[in-house]
């Protein structure tokens, strides 16, 4: 089984008004961690468009219109998208996505791969994320006494990070930075089970 590790960073939270303007990924062996493709892109928008963006989300991943400008038209980073899930054979059954914000990143994500699209070449439909994994992970170590509950120590990315002696995300929360942290947290709270020490 594949895990696609994906991250977005947007001008927005409103998919309505704001538009995907970075998108990265990694695919993983679950059973090994071994990383078997990979892929990262700024994607442009109209100058227009970039206009409406919300500040705070800026702010938060540093994107500025002399960056997006130069980026990749998503109608050719929706290529490369499809090329690659391609070559990894990432359909149901076979993959899964895994996010830290999935009702995020699906929204953003469908910018570049309408879901229509996304149904005809059976891509997974199982978007997982890594505060539930913590939660079923904190709630069964809480029942046997051996961990403080979820709600106690905080299911943020973040908080699960420094529960688990994990430096924080590197910022600004660009989306490789994103994938790169999410990883790291994945492997401390589910682990993959063939991974050689």
């Amino acid at each position: 089984m594949l895990g696609v590790f994906l991250d977005t960073e947007a001008s927005g939270l409103d998919a309505k008004k704001h538009k995907i303007l970075e998108v990265a990924f990694k695919i993983v062996d679950l059973s090994t961690g071994e990383i078997q493709d990979n892929y990262e892109s700024i994607v442009s928008t109209s100058q227009e468009e970039f206009g409406k963006s919300d500040k705070a989300s800026l702010h938060v991943n540093g994107l500025t219109w002399e960056v997006v400008r130069q980026g990749t038209p998503p109608n050719l980073v929706s290529d490369r998208i499809l090329k690659i899930f391609k070559k990894n054979n990432i359909v149901r059954g076979e993959a899964v996505f895994i996010c830290q914000n999935p009702s995020f990143d699906r929204v953003f994500f469908t910018q570049l791969v309408d879901v229509d699209s996304q149904e005809s070449m059976k891509w997974p439909y199982h978007w997982l994320d890594l505060a539930s994994m913590y939660w079923s992970f904190a709630m069964k170590n809480a029942e046997d006494k051996k961990s403080p509950m979820p709600w106690d120590t905080g299911f943020t990315k973040d908080k699960i990070a420094k529960h688990f002696n994990i430096g924080s995300e590197d910022t600004p929360h660009r989306a490789m930075n994103g994938v790169e942290h999410l990883l790291k947290c994945y492997e401390a709270v589910v682990g993959f089970p063939e991974k050689s020490s």
